[in-house]
């Protein structure tokens, strides 16, 4: 399987999943490169993902209607726009690939997320977990809270920090070296974050994305998934959190990430 992250937009990614004839799309908000990218590798399109509805996730949905040999999986909120939308099941199958899926509000109340717990991917040893996370967990970073609450939010990023540590996290937004800034002002200290932000420096330099990452990587730098790291907390104390749990440190880092620049 190959699995390659398609720029759209400003700074979105498009990820399709293929094995050289059929492919996986997630969150196309536009068709035009998924269109090239099916057309240059001759793949049929048999799958798409949907992990909420604002437009930049689904605005492609429609020109790609008319190619689409599977299912649509999404939010039934989606239903308003796509009659034949599918509710992803708990487990549900794609070109003989187990995905689960979840809900994971915060970001938005219908927002879901898709997880392959084993996928041979092309020049891995062996198969890997890959996660579908949309704008729920970003690298060095999280979603805004544009409906759900810091406590939904908190519980869905656990959800998704409980996977193995060799998981591929593929989120929709090359929001990298602006997250890690902002981390590096949580934890100035910390060595693994500014090794990252020079590395993602480099990429971005050279036209590379800076994703997919990976969850043990993203336990080392992401200060929301950081709530209980004593030098986070103090950070956030700093900044106002009424105590030292974790919901009281996470709400308040959201909020400093709100106002940061």
């Amino acid at each position: 399987m190959k699995l390659v992250a398609l720029p759209a937009l400003t700074d979105n990614y498009i990820w399709m999943l293929h094995d050289g004839v059929q492919a996986l799309v997630v969150d196309p908000g536009e068709a035009a490169p998924v269109h090239r990218a099916l057309d240059s590798e001759h793949l049929r399109l048999t799958g798409i993902l949907v992990t909420h509805t604002h437009v930049d996730h689904v605005g492609g949905v429609a020109e790609l209607w008319a190619r689409l040999e599977g299912p649509l999986w999404g939010p039934a909120t989606l239903a308003t726009q796509f009659p034949s939308v599918q509710s992803p099941p708990a487990t549900l199958t794609w070109a003989g690939l187990s995905v689960q899926a979840w809900p994971v509000p915060g970001h938005t109340l219908d927002h879901w997320a898709y997880g392959l717990p084993a996928v041979p991917l092309e020049h891995a040893a062996s198969p890997r977990p890959v996660l579908f996370c949309g704008d729920t967990l970003f690298s060095a970073g999280c979603g805004r809270l544009f409906e759900g609450t810091p406590a939904q939010m908190l519980a869905s990023l656990d959800s998704l920090a409980a996977w193995p540590d060799d998981t591929r996290v593929c989120c929709t937004h090359e929001y990298t070296l602006a997250n890690l800034a902002f981390a590096h002002a949580v934890e100035p200290d910390n060595p693994d974050i500014l090794a990252h932000q020079q590395l993602c420096q480099r990429w971005r330099a050279s036209g590379q994305p800076t994703l997919p990452s990976d969850l043990a990587r993203e336990r080392r730098i992401n200060p929301f998934l950081r709530c209980d790291t004593p030098a986070v907390v103090a950070r956030a104390q700093a900044q106002g959190a009424a105590s030292a749990d974790r919901l009281s440190v996470f709400t308040t880092l959201r909020l400093w990430k709100n106002r940061y620049r």
